[in-house]
């Protein structure tokens, strides 16, 4: 049998293709996979890694960035979070841990699995929003905060939900820098409600700037609907 070099190397380039196709499709599932389809442990990264850091920190876990990555902050949070739950402390985001997570932060679907209603964690990370963003603004600009938020939750151009609106990448300084994980006060949970409820002192808002604190050209570029305390709100 006659040696062919250039079959072998056809069979060579043939295999590392293959497998380079493999590896891209394995990381294309393992980043649309929602949460509960997979344990998770250190070293996971992903989307539902993203969702697991989220509804964390809805309940008061720090988790440091919410960036996808599973390291040494959100395992931490996670063993805490087993520890005060009546769970196996490993660190790994398993069925168990992630369906109590779930109930925690009030995830509720309909048979068709899809999800219904506010619960008492979407007032409370809206009302920790409007703390970290606004304390100090007067009660109607709290709830005006509050209530742009809602206007994204409704807009087709942002996520569909109070958590995904809050933590969209660079959407709040207060999520940069962690202020979003304050304990609201008493006025803030009220104005969440009120937002929530439908109260909209701005409009129709989905932006808001302090101008004395900002000269990014994006948002003074914006329609200005009005001033309400610190912030002008725009469409």
């Amino acid at each position: 049998m006659l040696y062919d070099p250039d079959a072998r190397r056809s069979k060579r380039i043939a295999l590392i293709i293959s497998v380079s196709l493999i590896l891209c499709l394995l990381f294309s599932v393992a980043s649309q996979a929602a949460l509960g389809d997979r344990a998770l442990s250190k070293g996971s990264r992903g989307s539902e890694v993203r969702d697991l850091q989220k509804k964390l920190t809805q309940i008061g876990y720090q988790v440091g960035k919410v960036d996808g990555i599973y390291g040494k902050t959100t395992q931490a949070a996670i063993k805490r979070f087993q520890r005060e739950h009546g769970l196996k402390a490993d660190g790994i985001a398993g069925q168990r841990t992630i369906k109590e997570l779930k109930r925690l932060t009030g995830e509720s679907t309909t048979a068709s699995g899809k999800k219904v209603g506010y619960k008492s964690s979407d007032v409370q990370l809206l009302a920790r929003c409007i703390h970290s963003e606004g304390r100090g603004e007067p009660y109607i600009g709290q709830v005006a905060i509050g209530a742009c938020v809602m206007n994204r939750v409704k807009s087709s151009k942002f996520p569909n939900t109070i958590a995904g609106v809050v933590y969209q990448p660079k959407a709040f300084s207060a999520v940069d820098d962690g202020q979003i994980n304050l304990a609201p006060d008493e006025t803030a949970v009220k104005a969440a409600r009120e937002a929530m409820s439908g109260w909209d002192p701005t409009g129709g808002a989905i932006y808001y700037f302090n101008p004395a604190k900002t000269s990014n050209k994006f948002i003074w570029s914006r329609p200005q609907i009005k001033k309400i305390g610190s912030h002008i709100f725009t469409r």
